[in-house]
Parts: structure tokens; sequence; C-alpha cells
């Protein structure tokens, strides 16, 4: 049976994740900092207490499954706050960049021995990583750092590749999450199964692709 590990898997997308992969028959491994009442109720394996900004937590992940195998590694955990040119906040802009996009490229190398040909690896991005596609300014922590997450995401695309090992970098739509405040036009579990379609169609030929939810390739 394939293995699937979700980051930040407690709650939101990742939640939804866990629960559609599991009908499918996969195991889920669902990684987050802290348990919730409604992961636990699916019944798949929690490893809880990772926090993907520190390597000695990551590191001890990596060794709980030394041995095992991943056919899919989705890296979903990630921060939202907003900043105006008028009130920056320096730390909160730290604090994204080391979640949103340091923490999936720690959580892919800390992992990387767990993967193999075959495997996939799926980036939680956002349209608003897009530098051609900005065209209101504003959320600068989110923005950056999600574009830099798009950019790791192509040069492991790239680095991979020769493992065949193939990389997703993948909008999910304005989702309905306590990320969001609960706004958005889409419900978590309908962004999650559009994903999994994504990443159904992801291979060596289209590795690397910035994909909106919906299958239309997103301006970097």
């Amino acid at each position: 049976m394939a293995t699937a590990l979700v980051t930040g898997a407690n709650r939101g997308i990742g939640l939804s994740f866990a629960k559609l992969l599991k009908a499918r028959g996969v195991t889920v491994i669902a990684a987050c900092r802290r348990e919730t009442p409604e992961l636990a109720a699916l019944g798949v394996e929690v490893a809880a207490g990772v926090d993907v900004t520190s390597d000695k937590s990551l590191n001890l992940l990596a060794e709980k499954l030394k041995g095992r195998t991943l056919a899919l590694l989705i890296n979903n955990a990630g921060l939202l706050a907003s900043e105006s040119l008028a009130a920056l906040d320096f730390g909160s802009i730290q604090r994204q960049m080391e979640v949103n996009a340091y923490g999936p490229l720690r959580v892919t190398h800390k992992l990387s021995s767990l993967l193999e040909s075959g495997s996939k690896v799926a980036l939680i991005t956002s349209r608003m990583g897009s530098i051609g596609d900005n065209t209101s300014g504003g959320m600068y922590g989110y923005r950056m750092s999600k574009a830099a997450l798009n950019a790791a995401g192509k040069s492991l695309a790239h680095d991979l590749r020769g493992l065949g090992i193939a990389v997703a970098i993948l909008h999910p739509g304005y989702v309905k999450t306590q990320m969001t405040g609960n706004h958005g036009n889409v419900a978590p579990d309908d962004a999650a199964r559009a994903l999994l379609t994504r990443i159904d169609q992801l291979d060596l030929q289209n590795t690397g692709t910035f994909w909106h939810a919906d299958g239309s390739v997103l301006p970097w």
C-alpha cells in the first residue's frame, strides 16, 4: 500500500488531504504541530509535534520514519498574515518566510531519503506568489514567501528529475479555512480533491509546473 505524508494535516486543506487519501486506501502519515480531535477521528497515523521550521523536529521525524518509503509528500503547512507598506511587521514577514518558504524545502530535504523513483512531491503555494499576477500589492510576507517557495519548487523539480521524482507547485484557490478567517469560495474538501487530480496527472514531463487547482497554468 502506498504511503503519503502531509504536513499541516490537523486542519483545513491538510485535514482534507488526509481524509481523501485514506479513502483511496493510501497509508497516511499526518504531520502537524498539534493533533486536533478532527484529525484523531480519521484514524490515520499521526506524527504530532512536527515543526517545519525546526531541523531538530524534522530530524526526529526522519529517524522515526527511517526505512519507510513515501510515494507522496505534500508540503501543505503554511502561515498567512497581512502587512501594508504603511504598517510593515518584519517579524511577521520573517515568520512567514520560515514557515512558507524555508519549511517545505527543509521538509523535502530532511525526508528525501524516503523518496524513490516514482515518488511525487507537492508544494501547496498560492497565486499570490505570482509576480505576474500581482495586481493589488500589499501582503508582503505572504507574497514574498510564496514567490520564494515557487522558486524552490522549480529548483527541486530540476534536482529531483534525475531520481525519477516529480514536483508539483499548486495553488488551491481561495479556500474557506481558519487561515483565511473562513472566507473564500472553495471548501477544503473540494480544494484537496482538485489538487489530488493535479497530483495524479503529475509526471516527469510536467514536473515543476505552477498549477491552479482547476488545471490552468499560472504565470510566475
